[in-house]
């Protein structure tokens, strides 16, 4: 082969291989391998896309030349990218996408800060952008910054900020509740001052238009799109009735009931100072819940002996208080949407929720307390001390304070629509009145309800610590109770096909391997390893005794027995440490080995696979010659 002719091989070879990467790139053909199709749309997804009926616009911002950027980001900005790219593919050409690199100080920065792209701080100082915007007409979404942590979630969050841009009106959320969460006017006749709204009713207004239904109504307004009942008392059965047939009809509801309100329990002490009657402090729905299969007992509060909150008492004492629950992020159901992402929250003085048996629903719990759980009888709380509580307490397994319940629920009014009494003076040969339209019996299709056995974790005292901001009342949240909040009604007010979307696997493969062994490493070692720390602190105690024995002077004083006892601890000290290394050591020993294999087999396993594809093509050419 001549020099020129091996020179246009070579260049033939070079002008295949861009050809064949055009050709990956252009024909919509894809295999996702990944264990859990991170790269695959979901069906909710496509049903979604083929909604679009206006052109939409996404602009991924982020700032490629960031110095000091993590690696993690650059690799995520490569996944949302790919990720980007299947929408549009998919969205028949409603979609368009914009990958836009906004530099310091150009108008790309401008554009980006105006669309509400959050700036996020690297360690060294400087800051990048990294958010998405939807734009639809003159409707604009955000979101203003995407976090490697919340990947799992990611075609979610894409889906829902596609399908929010095309809403032109903000859905209407009905509130009935007996608390003052939007606050109250008070009456200043009596000197009792009105109240502010609680910071989660503010959290709701962001996103809905709240339509207030008042406890005394005995109908729901029209046109609602979800309704959030909370610590619900004495209600009509014609209201509940109505509450039954929006469920049924296929609309979401948030239902938050309470064994134990922590805010009348107060209002109840300050009312028997004036001699008032005494608030009811439990609300239930007995027939509501009843008559769709939840189980829930208004006389029961769930303590955690485990995750109690330490409380102040009025000698400045601090107890661990069981019936004041504070969970952290074990106790939330990582795989449902409204509780993916919580770390911590805290619960007044909950209930506890189930299904009946025989019961066609499921029933996904969304949070649930520790093993060293128990129930107490809420009347009991009133007269004991929070150690007695701990003392009474006996532990019977996990509690679930709040549910996911999904599926058809079977009507709680079997009869239809109570009937109201006629007046004693009617007239027999009054005009009839025309039949009501047949209630119904049964869910149209799958209906979706969320219920929590607490009603005090939506009030601020135990959400944010409220400060003075230039003259603005201001608010920072302490733990994630405003968060389930607004992500239950935003689960349950999206689309049925942003709530089929399930959430995702994360890139970033585990070690489940490496895991297993550190399991059962720890497992051997660790009953060998505990009571070893146990003889170093005894150990080093008796050793700390013996060497404070000082006189006056600060010289110590110790009989020849006494300094050698101290030297023997010394020495066993030491060699007690020493052993303890060894165990640590131990502990890693499977481990180190396996990344040692890992790496030879890295290093290797190229440069072989190299050689031996060689060594096959030069067999293959001589023969051929």
């Amino acid at each position: 082969m001549t020099h020129g002719s091996k020179t246009l091989a070579v260049l033939l070879l070079l002008a295949g291989l861009l050809l064949v990467n055009y050709l990956a790139l252009s024909v919509p053909l894809r295999y996702d391998a990944t264990a859990e199709k991170i790269y695959t749309l979901s069906p909710g997804t496509r049903a979604l896309l083929s909604k679009v009926t206006e052109a939409t616009t996404l602009d991924l911002y982020f700032s490629r030349g960031a110095s000091g950027q993590f690696v993690e980001y650059k690799n995520y900005a490569e996944r949302v990218q790919e990720m980007l790219r299947q929408y549009v593919r998919a969205s028949g050409g409603k979609l368009r996408l914009n990958v836009i690199d906004p530099e310091p100080d150009t108008p790309e920065e401008e554009k980006a800060t105006s669309a509400g792209i959050e700036p996020q701080t690297i360690p060294n100082g400087s800051k990048f952008y990294f958010g998405l915007v939807a734009t639809q007409a003159d409707q604009q979404k955000v979101i203003p910054a995407l976090n490697p942590q919340r990947e799992q979630f990611l075609e979610y969050d894409i889906s829902e900020l596609v399908y929010g841009v095309g809403q032109v009106e903000k859905k209407k959320l009905g509130l009935l509740s007996s608390l003052p969460l939007q606050g109250s006017p008070g009456m200043p006749m009596m000197g009792q001052p009105g109240t502010e709204g609680q910071f989660v009713v503010g959290e709701w207004e962001e996103t809905y238009q709240i339509v207030t239904v008042e406890p005394s109504a005995t109908s729901l307004p029209a046109n609602l799109d979800v309704l959030a009942v909370v610590h619900p008392e004495n209600l009509s059965p014609k209201l509940q009735f109505a509450i039954d047939q929006f469920l049924l009809s296929g609309k979401p509801v948030f239902l938050a009931v309470d064994p134990s309100s922590l805010y009348f329990k107060r209002a109840g002490g300050q009312q028997a100072m004036f001699g008032g009657p005494q608030p009811n402090v439990s609300s239930d729905l007995p027939v509501l819940l009843g008559g769709w299969g939840i189980s829930y007992d208004p006389q029961l509060v769930v303590g955690d002996l485990l995750n109690a909150e330490e409380v102040v008492l009025r000698d400045e004492s601090r107890v661990r208080y069981p019936v004041w629950v504070s969970l952290t992020q074990d106790a939330f159901n990582e795989q449902a949407m409204p509780t993916a992402q919580l770390q911590s929250a805290l619960f007044i003085e909950p209930g506890s929720l189930s299904l009946k048996p025989g019961t066609s629903l499921t029933f996904t719990p969304l949070i649930q307390t520790s093993e060293k759980s128990g129930t107490i009888a809420a009347p009991s709380l009133q007269f004991a001390q929070p150690d007695e509580v701990a003392r009474q307490l006996t532990p019977s397994g996990r509690k679930t304070i709040a549910a996911l319940v999904t599926g058809k629920f079977r009507t709680a009014f079997p009869q239809g629509a109570p009937k109201e009494p006629e007046p004693a003076d009617a007239k027999k040969d009054a005009a009839p009145k025309p039949a009501e339209a047949g209630s119904l019996k049964e869910s149209k299709t799958s209906s979706i309800l969320i219920v929590v056995a607490d009603t005090d974790w939506l009030f601020d005292d135990y959400s944010v610590r409220k400060f003075n901001y230039m003259g603005q009342t201001a608010a920072e949240p302490f733990n994630d109770n405003l968060a389930f909040a607004a992500n239950s009604l935003d689960f349950l007010a999206g689309s049925r096909d942003l709530i089929s979307i399930r959430g995702k696997g994360n890139s970033v493969r585990p070690f489940t391997v490496v895991k297993r062994m550190e399991a059962e490493a720890a497992q051997k070692y660790q009953e060998k390893l505990t009571a070893l720390e146990a003889r170093i602190t005894e150990v080093q105690g008796k050793l700390a005794e013996l060497q404070g024995k000082k006189s006056e002077g600060g010289k110590l004083l110790a009989s020849p027995e006494a300094t050698r006892a101290i030297e023997d601890f010394q020495k066993e000290s030491s060699a007690l440490r020493g052993e303890r290394r060894g165990i640590r050591l131990a502990l890693r020993q499977g481990i180190d080995a396996l990344e040692n294999r890992l790496l030879l087999i890295n290093l290797l396993a190229t440069p072989l696979l190299v050689c031996v594809f060689g060594a096959w093509f030069y067999a293959r050419r001589k023969s051929a010659t």
